[in-house]
């Protein structure tokens, strides 16, 4: 008997993951090429949260790592180890999947994938995969911008930070690893009036605010000042002379709604922190505002972390 198959649909700009309509599976796909301690774990926290912030169920990951022919078994169990980490950390069963070694690469490459699904029809059960902003929405951000990459360098780069910083300041941004789970504070727009979801990972909040105006059809404005960052965050990137904003910020999370200032009042509520740092807004400009000083976003650049990173 033939078999026939509904057409699926690919992933959109911007969704960061793709589904199958007849079965509504969804799947997000993640690599983490950084030359980071903890890249397994990113790796997986990452296409954990692109899969939870669409408001679709993760039902298990698979990773795939790619291991040069001078890395050692300690380094193959450490990933694992990471991957295992983010899995437990997030309630997602890790699958297993697949090692090789080749002189393809020259450090390991990791790429993580989550696969989710959503219940019954579209109309039964809402997800936020096909949501996407409109002008007049404001724009909120959870947490802080270059999140991720902070914990990253701090923790690999520590002997050279406290050449200039006191131990206990770079302690605190190692444990920014402990924040770039998203799923609470997901969970807590979701039914606070956001009316779409992005997660802000590769190229930083700058790329993320770019991908959600692309994905609106629209431009935006933002006021620089306004978009969330932390002091660690500050010093770590002037001591290594990269930008804050293109940096890795998984762990943060770009909300549009109607009403802005009530879905970050939600949000810190719930001791997230969260605020409204501008709007969608008609044509195609995309305006940043730094005090009197304005310019045009750029179109995303390679992330930061690779700097210094790799």
């Amino acid at each position: 008997m033939k078999t026939e198959y509904k057409k699926n649909a690919s992933a959109a700009v911007g969704t960061d993951c793709a589904f199958s309509s007849n079965r509504r599976v969804f799947s997000a796909t993640s690599p983490m090429t950084a030359d980071a301690t903890d890249a397994g774990f990113y790796a997986v926290t990452k296409a954990i949260n692109s899969i939870v912030c669409q408001g679709i169920t993760p039902d298990h990951v698979t990773v795939s790592v790619l291991l040069d022919p001078d890395s050692e078994e300690q380094a193959l169990k450490k990933i694992v180890a990471d991957c295992l980490e983010a899995c437990k950390e997030a309630g997602v069963p890790y699958a297993g999947g697949h090692t090789e070694v080749t002189t393809a690469v020259n450090r390991p490459v990791i790429t993580a994938t989550c696969v989710g699904y959503a219940e019954g029809t579209s109309d039964e059960e809402k997800t936020f995969f096909e949501a996407k902003g409109k002008a007049g929405q404001a724009i909120v951000i959870s947490k802080w911008a270059g999140l991720e990459s902070t914990a990253m360098l701090a923790k690999d780069r520590y002997d050279e930070l406290i050449t200039r910083y006191p131990a206990p300041f770079i302690d605190g941004a190692v444990r920014f690893k402990e924040m770039v789970n998203i799923g609470r504070e997901a969970a807590v727009a979701m039914k606070a009036g956001a009316l779409s979801i992005h997660d802000a990972s590769n190229g930083g909040i700058f790329a993320a605010l770019w991908e959600l105006s692309g994905r609106a059809g629209c431009g935006l404005k933002v006021d620089l000042k306004a978009i969330p960052i932390r002091q660690e965050t500050i010093e770590i990137c002037e001591f290594f002379e990269i930008n804050p904003y293109q940096l890795l910020s998984g762990g943060a999370l770009l909300f549009t709604a109607d009403d802005g200032e009530r879905l970050a009042d939600a949000l810190r509520e719930e001791g997230i922190p969260a605020a409204v740092v501008g709007f969608l807004q008609e044509g195609n400009d995309k305006i940043i505002v730094n005090n009197d000083e304005t310019r045009f976003l750029d179109m995303p650049q390679t992330d930061e972390i690779h700097k210094v990173l790799g």
